[in-house]
């Protein structure tokens, strides 16, 4: 794809990982369309992130269904298009910030995480379905795979690790409903920088041992930055044009970091020669 002239609608484009994205489609020559709803401390920065470029910044609560078509009208009216949709919004409920559950905080991290999601595409797809060569990318979160347990068990609350897992199915299904013209695609996110990481409320709240247990367990060492998730975003943008219900695991190996290999034993019964 040559994003050049093509139109994105990045959610959750505020700060971190959506505003990233959202820099790198710039930088490529694509229009922008970038809702916001929390942080509005943010606002100011991004306003002048963007300004000299092709965006439209828009305020929509993705929880209220109903507002959810009204943004979509705004992005045609205002480029005529959709050819990229970047389903970058969640609510991932901390347990060592949020404590035992509320069913409002589970309702919140569902709604968010999960179905917001589901009735975004819903009112994109027709649009991007025109495009004749579109591209959805749903993040979701590793999570869906580890849930509430090892050194993520203070990280990844119940609900929210439901919804990631969920986000799978939404991901093939949506493949499936939107060929030939429309690819989807997930990117599973591990621990990053402003995700679940170091620039976030709930690391501080980590006891040293426990934040450096996390990284203990990622097999790279590290946590993530914006710059890995740029990167494939922009791979499975311009570079994947056969790749469509897949996932793509981006956790520096946490998911396989509670199983180290060691040296193959020397053994008792080698062939001579």
């Amino acid at each position: 794809m040559n994003l050049n002239g093509k139109v994105a609608l990045v959610l959750g484009a505020i700060k971190g990982i959506g505003k990233a994205v959202a820099l790198a489609l710039a930088s490529q020559g694509a229009g922008l369309a970038l809702n916001w709803w929390d942080w509005p401390e943010h606002l100011e920065a991004l306003e002048g992130d963007f300004a000299g470029t092709d965006a439209l910044i828009l305020r929509t609560d993705l929880t209220d269904t109903a507002a959810i078509a009204g943004m979509i009208t705004k992005v045609i009216r205002r480029f005529g298009r959709l050819d990229i949709l970047i389903n970058n919004i969640e609510r991932g409920g901390w347990p060592i910030v949020h404590g035992p559950y509320v069913q409002g905080q589970w309702d919140l991290e569902l709604a968010t995480t999960l179905r917001a999601k589901q009735w975004v595409f819903e009112a994109a797809l027709p649009h991007l379905k025109a495009s004749q060569e579109a591209v959805v990318i749903n993040f979701s979160s590793i999570a869906g795979l580890v849930g509430r347990s090892g050194p993520a068990g203070l990280v990844f609350n119940t609900g929210y690790a439901a919804a990631s897992r969920a986000i799978g199915l939404l991901t093939e299904t949506w493949a499936r409903m939107g060929a030939p013209e429309v690819r989807v695609n997930e990117i599973m996110l591990g621990f990053f920088e402003t995700r679940h990481g170091p620039g976030t409320r709930g690391w501080g709240l980590l006891a040293p041992a426990q934040q450096q247990a996390i990284i203990d367990h990622t097999l790279v060492g590290r946590v993530g930055t914006t710059a890995d998730v740029v990167a494939a975003v922009l791979y499975i943008l311009k570079e994947a044009p056969y790749m469509t219900g897949s996932v793509l695991r981006l956790d520096g190996g946490y998911v396989l970091g509670d199983e180290r290999i060691g040296p193959m034993p020397p053994g008792v019964d080698r062939p001579s020669g």
